[in-house]
């Protein structure tokens, strides 16, 4: 059954202008998507030669251990190579690379050059505080300029980043420390959000007790409140970044294709978040194609990808990509709506923003105030509008294309999850749009919709949605948990050897694709994934509660919201004051993201034989619909 709340496939199109098309990076999706599948290690060889390298490959695609694929065999590179070290020696080294604003005004821009310099230092900073290549380095920040200088140092020499979000709680912090066995963390004193400090290092402290793997914290001062900094253990970065040793050069370290880039952890279906690895070659090669051809980079252009650099799409879309295809970047670090419901618009204005990408929940919450704020201001300099996270409902897409950009913009709603490293299926600015679809597959990327025995499904049924073939981004394992990998994304279809999205999709008749939601145990809010067992954990380690399910029900606003069930220990009453408490608890526990809309105290819940719990028949419930098959019902 459809997810309550998804559009049924519509025969409404918008067509681009023919001038958007024949200045577009790629005007005929056809034929380079034929192109790509007739010879798909041609295709990203041709991709990857646009690119620097210390060594050329000796193999593109290594399948012989399937499903651990490996790309560009033998290559020799460095994110940092192609993000910043080669624009230095060209005219570039005096382009803006960053375009930075506090949510309280404040301004900072950094040029290639200049952006280099501070990589370097820190890189300095890092290999003197001990960081060897193969090192992971955990990265709890705001959205600062020094959070992308963080990451590309820890690229350049060779120490995989885990960027953990900074809404996370000290629990989830300290938890991904553990998994990444982190020596050194980088965070702040705090952030500003909606005029008011997220105590960054506050919640650091925190998690370092809970993980005392943690040897040596840097801070950056932003906020400038107080704060506990034991001797020894913590360090103000501006004070590291003035000490001799912080030159403004530094060695690159020569990586591997193969060589892991990053860890990015995100919600499964069991409580422990997984580890997704990334590595050099694949992911650069990749994320520049991707963003070149879906957003039409130009040298000209001003990109704005409002998301956080804590999650895939500021990793792949604000740190990456935008820096290896020298774009200038805009970075703000506050809310949409501080102090009023046009900050946005003001700063798409205030910087010619040409291209902005953002998730469908940010939409519809400025859509609630009306079109009179981005009617204040002039945005005129846009040309090309962008959603991530969850599919976009129609209504919104078409507030987006008419109100923002003026009905002369494209709209590119793209699908893709923190597993893949960049957008999937995705529509080019040459492509039709249909409001709601994120149309097809982008060029070297096979999908399809199918059932649980892996045929396909007919026009307009729902199916899983699988890719059928590999990609250079492409997740490489589950850090320290191969198996974990395996039985993930690749158990159910392992026979015809495809990854399994998670997704359930449809196909129209147009052949266009319709994303309609999560078909696990994951939770989409506000574009975030959480997983159900993660907030269940969190209410269960309250001493009242003793078992608790919770589920996604729609949302207007939020895409889904969070009701939960518990089930209370003996002796203890629900209340309105304990629903307080509990929530308060998760927002302690799990984090801002993860406070459930509503919390019902009940007797039992609804189980399987095998005692897993019945989250459909909760989700029926809480809707109004009908129960369906209840013959596996433990009573």
């Amino acid at each position: 059954m459809a997810e309550q709340g998804f559009t049924p496939p519509t025969s409404e199109w918008y067509r681009p202008s023919a001038d958007m098309i024949k200045g577009a990076n790629v005007p005929d999706y056809d034929a380079v998507y034929d192109l790509a599948r007739q010879d798909p290690e041609a295709f990203w060889v041709k991709r990857a030669d646009e690119l620097d390298w210390y060594q050329k490959w000796d193999q593109v695609l290594d399948d012989s251990n399937k499903p651990f694929y490996k790309w560009f065999v033998g290559g020799k590179t460095n994110m940092a190579l192609n993000a910043l070290d080669r624009h230095v020696t060209t005219w570039r080294r005096n382009k803006l690379a960053i375009i930075w604003e506090g949510e309280d005004g404040e301004k900072i821009t950094l040029s290639y050059w200049r952006l280099w310099q501070e990589t370097n230092k820190f890189a300095n900073v890092l290999r003197s505080m001990g960081v060897k290549k193969g090192d992971r380095v955990t990265i709890y920040m705001g959205r600062v300029p020094e959070i992308a200088i963080a990451m590309l140092a820890c690229a350049k020499i060779g120490a995989p980043h885990s960027v953990v979000y900074g809404g996370f709680s000290e629990q989830a912090l300290a938890s991904r420390i553990d998994d990444a066995q982190s020596k050194v963390l980088i965070t702040c004193d705090g952030a500003w959000l909606r005029g008011k400090i997220v105590p960054l290092k506050d919640t650091v402290d925190e998690a370092v007790t809970r993980s005392p793997v943690v040897e040596t914290v840097i801070v950056v001062k932003r906020t400038g409140q107080e704060i506990n900094m034991q001797a020894g253990r913590d360090y103000w970065y501006h004070d590291l970044m003035a000490l001799p040793i912080a030159k403004p050069q530094a060695d690159t370290e020569v990586m591997d294709a193969e060589d892991p880039l990053f860890i990015l952890y995100t919600s499964g279906t069991t409580g422990k978040p997984k580890g997704v690895l990334h590595t050099h070659g694949g992911y650069q090669v990749y994320t520049a194609t991707t963003l070149k051809w879906v957003f039409d980079i130009k040298e000209e252009d001003r990109w704005w990808c409002a998301a956080d650099p804590g999650w895939i799409t500021g990793h792949s879309y604000i740190v990456y990509a935008p820096l290896i295809l020298g774009a200038t970047s805009i970075i703000y670090e506050g809310a949409p709506t501080y102090p009023y419901p046009d900050r946005w618009w003001q700063i798409v204005a205030d910087y010619g923003v040409t291209i902005l990408y953002t998730a469908p929940t940010a939409i519809r919450g400025l859509m609630r105030f009306g079109e009179a704020w981005p009617a204040r201001h002039d945005l005129s300099s846009l040309r090309l509008l962008g959603t991530v996270g969850e599919p976009i409902n129609p209504e919104a897409w078409r507030w987006y294309h008419r109100v923002i950009g003026e009905e002369r913009c494209p709209i590119i709603d793209t699908w893709w999850q923190t597993e893949t490293g960049g957008f999937m299926i995705t529509p080019l600015p040459s492509v039709d749009l249909k409001p709601g679809s994120a149309t097809r597959p982008f060029p070297g990327i096979e999908v399809d919709i199918v059932d649980d025995d892996g045929a396909p499904v007919g026009t307009n049924e729902d199916g899983n949605l699988v890719i059928k073939n590999p990609w250079p981004s492409m997740i490489r394992t589950v850090y320290g948990d191969d198996d974990r990998f395996i039985s993930q994304y690749w158990e159910k279809y392992r026979d015809q050897g495809w990854y399994l999205a998670g997704d359930t999709a449809r196909r129209d008749e147009d052949g266009y694709l319709w994303v309609i939601g999560r078909n696990d145990d994951v939770l989409k809010v506000s574009g975030y994934r959480l997983g159900t067992a993660e907030v269940e954990s969190g209410l269960v380690s309250h001493s009242a509660v003793a078992e608790s399910a919770v589920i996604g029900v729609p949302d207007e606003l939020r895409g889904n919201k969070i009701f939960a069930y518990c089930i209370l220990v003996e002796g203890v009453d629900g209340s309105d004051v304990l629903e307080a408490e509990l929530k308060a608890h998760i927002r302690h526990e799990v984090g801002p993201i993860a406070v459930p809309a509503q919390i019902e105290f009940v007797d039992n819940l609804p189980k399987t034989r095998s005692g897993k719990i019945m989250r459909r028949v909760l989700k029926a419930k809480a809707l109004g619909q009908p129960l369906g098959d209840l013959s596996t019902l433990e009573d």
